[in-house]
């Protein structure tokens, strides 16, 4: 049985912020779930993945984040209490949903789930999504900690019904990826059946309808607003004539500095854990008889903004600061010692902390770089592309594992913008430059959105090349399926498997070729010819990720060495591949035979024949 599955009621429990999240839905009774599939979301959906095996819970990777929005809309509009998750810029794709949503309204409880990324760990872009629960006039729920965000989470589907909306759960990188003690509550039994009754006057968004249910839903936000001043997640801690206004992990900061500065008693606290709609009667009783208030929020200063407007509308008299040049940054992640200064230096406490260690007499430690893994098929197609289109190519990329391939020594990735946006910026850069155009796509980003520009692609005629780099799962966000996986290899049945040759010669693509990108020689050559065709070509390198194959066990048979009397030491192989498992001892190249994985493109280039396979015993 599946870990989140086991233990008593009132048993405690160790999980991580993610797995709490899952177990949190699952006692919640949620019964439809969907996703595509990123950081730092990827592990409540690879748990309720595993959970859907062992019970009635109905899972879904979906192509993209707009399809999962859609699969919820309607679960949750047939009875059934539906999550949808995915991380903060999956958002932008399901938007156009979303935004629709909100007017029609839900039947039960749809939590949509969006993990921001402050610092970009794992991302393009740091956007504060707290803007969609404005934009789009519904409710966000933001926890502070991990035991929290499993209990919060059941309370987002209550209010989603309280309210027959939407409701957006905005989590942090901080709180999906630390761990806690939590404790389990009984599950409550799922309704799985649904039944949705036909109301097209208010279901079919035509302008009358949508005018109608515009009102709905400014009335629903009146409602949520009132919800919200009187919401146990939103409460006043402490006393004084200071004040800070914090949400999210910041809370736990601020928290932190207030014990560590000694002024715990001088400060009192507001902490909207349902940031949107904001609680304006307990802002109001906050800020009476406060001098000062500091606001710690990542990102954006919304709640900045908006506690500075109540209180020129009440006409209230204090000093309001948050994002400033000498206190907090709109930039990157918080942690207790950005807070910890923050507060001291904005209410003039003295920093009495412990001063970082000095560290200036030691060597600088040597970069570290995100690197393709050993035997990554990408590394084999970028050398065979760039051997074929040379340096005067453009290489556009796009979302994946094989972003990585714009570093030295691969240097393969000339602009990345978002998902699937590859094929389009190549017949951007194609038709205003006039000059060879690469674009790369990964299987999962293909059916994910490329599809739509490869079809854009042939009907304007542009004159491209697109490698899909077809690895057999979505690799980067920890092996999710797509529509390319076989999915019995997983244990599953009942699956379709989509071929993207098919699909790619379907849309009218003149040249098409798949190849085993292993086989240098051969990549090199389709990839030369589909350059030289006129038009949309594609190639398509199909190669299992090694990781995935391993976590299969189809791992290697062999592994490379380098024959010591053979080698000239031109490190073809090292400045050319940049492979992990090399390395460098008494200046001669030799292989790591524990990273090694036995794909033997270094062997395919070595002008001296100097690396061999030997067969592992």
């Amino acid at each position: 049985m599946h870990k989140l599955l086991q233990g008593e009621p009132e048993s405690r429990h160790f999980l991580l912020g993610n797995e709490a999240i899952a177990r949190g839905a699952i006692e919640a009774g949620v019964a439809f779930a969907t996703t595509y599939p990123g950081t730092p979301s990827s592990e409540i959906s690879a748990n309720l993945f595993e959970i859907s095996k062992e019970t009635d819970l109905y899972f879904e990777y979906s192509s993209n984040e707009k399809i999962a929005l859609e699969l919820a809309s309607a679960s949750a509009n047939s009875g059934l209490r539906t999550l949808c998750l995915m991380k903060h810029v999956g958002v932008n794709v399901a938007a156009d949903v979303l935004m629709t949503l909100a007017y029609l309204g839900v039947k039960k409880g749809l939590v949509l789930l969006t993990a921001d990324d402050p610092f970009m760990f794992s991302s393009q872009n740091e956007q504060d999504n707290r803007y969609y629960g404005r934009l789009a006039g519904i409710p966000v729920l933001e926890p502070s900690s991990v035991d929290e965000a499993k209990e919060m989470i059941k309370y987002a589907f209550d209010l989603s019904e309280q309210l027959n909306e939407p409701v957006i759960f905005r989590t942090t990188t901080r709180v999906n990826h630390s761990s806690g003690i939590v404790e389990f509550k009984d599950i409550a039994a799922p309704q799985t059946k649904g039944e949705f009754i036909k109301d097209p006057m208010n279901y079919v968004s035509v302008p009358a309808v949508s005018r109608k249910r515009h009102k709905v839903l400014l009335d629903n936000l009146e409602k949520a607003a009132t919800i919200s001043d009187s919401c146990s997640y939103n409460f006043i801690k402490g006393k004084g004539s200071l004040g800070i206004i914090c949400n999210g992990v910041s809370y736990s900061y601020v928290c932190d500095s207030l014990k560590d500065l000694g002024i715990e008693d001088k400060v009192k606290i507001l902490r909207p854990g349902l940031s949107h709609p904001m609680p304006d009667a307990l802002i109001k009783e906050f800020l009476k008889d406060t001098e000062k208030v500091l606001v710690v929020e990542e990102g954006e200063p919304i709640m900045e903004e908006y506690v500075r407007s109540v209180a020129q509308t009440e006409k209230i008299a204090c000093e309001i600061k948050g994002k400033h040049k000498d206190l907090l940054s709109r930039l990157y992640e918080f942690n207790p010692s950005i807070v910890r200064s923050a507060v001291a230096n904005f209410f003039g406490f003295e920093n009495k902390s412990a001063k970082p260690v000095d560290t200036s007499d030691l060597p600088v430690l040597p970069n570290r770089p995100p690197n393709l893994c050993a035997g990554c098929s990408h590394r084999a197609v970028f050398y065979a592309a760039k051997k074929a289109g040379g340096a005067e190519t453009l290489y556009p990329s796009d979302i994946g594992c094989y972003t990585l391939g714009f570093l030295p020594p691969v240097g393969m990735g000339d602009f990345v913008l978002c998902m699937g946006a590859s094929i389009g910026t190549a017949c951007g850069f194609s038709k205003s430059t006039g000059k060879n155009t690469l674009a790369f796509i990964g299987d999962s980003t293909f059916f994910h959105s490329g599809i739509n520009g490869l079809l854009n692609a042939v009907f304007n005629n542009h004159d491209i090349t697109v490698v899909i780099l077809d690895n057999r799962t979505t690799a980067m966000t920890g092996h999710q399926p797509n529509p390319g996986v076989d999915m019995t290899e997983l244990g599953f049945e009942n699956y379709n498997q989509i071929d993207i040759e098919a699909v790619v010669k379907s849309l009218g693509v003149g040249y098409v070729q798949t190849v085993k990108p292993y086989n240098i020689r051969k990549t090199q050559e389709a990839i030369e010819e589909a350059m030289k065709f006129k038009g949309v070509s594609v190639v398509i390198a199909k190669e299992k990720c090694v990781l995935y194959a391993k976590q299969l066990g189809q791992g290697k048979k062999t592994v490379f060495q380098v024959n010591q009397d053979k080698c000239k030491n031109h490190r073809n192989c090292v400045n050319d591949l940049g492979c992990p498992a090399f390395y460098i001892e008494n200046d001669q190249v030799n292989i790591n035979p524990d990273m090694c994985t036995g794909c033997s493109v270094c062997a395919q280039i070595c002008p001296e024949n100097a690396i061999s396979p030997v067969k592992i015993k």
